[in-house]
């Protein structure tokens, strides 16, 4: 656990760095949506005018690690999408082991709501957000998008983006060999199982997602595209995306000047953003 420990304060120390950010634009950082210390947000915003869109983010890291400052999190995102006028938030929630996963999804549940309530002093539109979250953060955000009650709070979004998660049918993990991670956060209990699991609590049509996944990961790819099959068959609309990409470039690359932040592009055009 040291390198681990050593790394999230590695991403914590840069937390007051802005030279990545685009000239003119300025960030709030720390931004308390709940008590805890963990449950703050960043928001990154344009120099420009904005166009009202807002981009969210939920990191990664197995549940039990992760920041919001993390470079491959945010810096290329920021680059990216603040010249066009959108803000930037990303997010952090509490961790393993001190809270459970469906804590979490409340974290980014109230986060929302607090993003979406602060929304207009930014010059943003609360109607007009996007859900982006990477690996563990996009099983976080499939199971807000599956199931909207779980978002107790927050009010509708524009669309869900999910970055190479293969946590989509929890289920069918945890009845096959499966790395001790997933049994850390989903526990021995098959109800359990089925109230994490994002397929498993899908209800009918839910905002659009795209769903992206590593050409290098065989069960996120499966986990994509029986979870789009599941949003078609019930009146939703998702689109899956292969990328020639590791796992953790799929995060740090979104933004940089490529085929792949094009596609996003082309899928948020189609919800209205920017």
């Amino acid at each position: 656990m040291r390198p681990l420990r050593a790394l999230v304060a590695l991403m914590r120390g840069r937390e007051g760095d802005t030279s990545a950010l685009p000239a003119g634009a300025r960030v709030e950082r720390d931004l308390a949506y709940g008590t805890e210390p963990a449950q703050c947000l960043d928001v990154y915003l344009p120099a420009g005018p904005p166009t009202g869109a807002i981009l969210a983010i939920v990191h990664g890291g197995a549940w039990a690690i992760g920041d919001k400052a993390n470079p491959g999190v945010v810096d290329a995102k920021a680059a990216h999408w603040l010249p066009s006028g959108i803000v930037v938030v990303s997010i952090n929630y509490r961790l393993l082991p001190r809270a459970g996963v469906l804590q979490q999804v409340g974290d980014v549940a109230r986060a929302v709501a607090f993003v979406q309530k602060r929304a207009a002093g930014w010059q943003a539109d609360s109607a007009r957000l996007v859900l982006v979250g990477h690996s563990t953060g996009a099983h976080l955000v499939a199971l807000l998008a599956a199931d909207p009650s779980l978002a107790e709070g927050a009010a509708p979004w524009l669309a869900t983006i999910l970055l190479d998660s293969a946590a989509l049918d929890v289920v069918a993990i945890m009845r096959g060999p499966h790395r001790p991670l997933y049994d850390r956060a989903f526990g021995d209990a098959e109800s359990g199982w089925q109230a994490l699991s994002p397929l498993h609590r899908l209800r009918a049509n839910p905002a659009p997602l795209l769903l992206v996944h590593s050409d290098r990961r065989q069960d996120a790819a499966g986990a994509s595209q029986r979870f789009a099959a599941a949003v078609l068959a019930r009146g939703g609309r998702a689109e899956v995306h292969e990328v020639a990409l590791s796992h953790a470039e799929i995060n740090a690359q979104l933004g940089l000047s490529n085929a792949y932040t094009e596609r996003v592009d082309a899928f948020l055009k189609t919800v209205g953003v920017p």
